[in-house]
């Protein structure tokens, strides 16, 4: 066990994140579920605003697990091309994939937020956390819809996660924080003591609290070289 829970997770990200700290052109996108609770930790350590980015996986009919593409917030949609080439997956079933996948994305939607718009992110630095990368599936859609929405810079950061797949990342985006990378690595849930399911309320509640803290101030720093990763 590395860590006793989500929270105390959060609190060694945001050590590793600390030049972050206080930007006003800086937000941190949270995957919800499992990733708010490390996602407030590091918005309310560094004083930055906190948002969920929603993200559903397409899973290719009959082989779920497998991931053909994804929705996410503000109606983006990305795709493995290759994937849907190879399997020669016509659009009528990716389309009607998404449109399974669509009411759960604008129900977490509204259910999360409670009426509070998005955070904008065009031309500011996202930090966008997650609980940890096994495969990094999640986060890999993720990057490729927040694209879409045109940040400045992505910062990929998690308490741990595998050495391999953190490495892979160092291509996708400006910089990978990944706090710890053990070895041998086999789940992201065996390096904590409480890995229970983040609940929808617990999510609604810690949206609410980081939208009440204080707002960062103007200072915006400067982004500087683009470290791709940090021990």
């Amino acid at each position: 066990m590395l860590f006793q829970d989500r929270f105390d997770a959060g609190r060694l990200l945001a050590s590793k994140l600390r030049r972050f700290a206080n930007r006003s052109d800086t937000v941190v996108l949270a995957l919800p579920r499992g990733g708010v609770p490390v996602g407030f930790e590091v918005a309310k350590t560094l004083n930055l605003p906190l948002d969920v980015f929603v993200v559903r996986k397409l899973g290719v009919p009959g082989h779920e697990e497998l991931a053909m593409g994804a929705i996410a917030s503000g109606g983006i949609r990305v795709l493995n091309e290759d994937l849907v080439c190879a399997a020669r997956i016509p659009a009528q079933v990716i389309d009607a994939v998404a449109a399974e996948e669509e009411p759960e994305l604008e129900r977490r939607e509204r259910d999360y937020r409670e009426g509070r718009p998005p955070v904008d992110v065009r031309g500011r630095t996202v930090i966008l956390v997650d609980d940890g990368l096994a495969t990094g599936s999640s986060m890999r859609v993720a990057v490729l819809a927040l694209k879409r929405k045109k940040p400045a810079h992505i910062v990929v950061a998690v308490p741990l996660g595998a050495p391999s797949t953190c490495a892979e990342f160092e291509s996708e985006v400006d910089q990978v924080i990944c706090a710890v990378t053990p070895e041998p690595f086999r789940s992201v849930g065996q390096w904590y003591g409480d890995f229970s399911q983040t609940s929808d309320e617990e999510v609604r509640d810690l949206l609410k609290r980081a939208a009440s803290l204080p707002a960062p101030s103007a200072n915006r720093g400067a982004y500087g070289q683009r470290t791709k990763s940090e021990p």
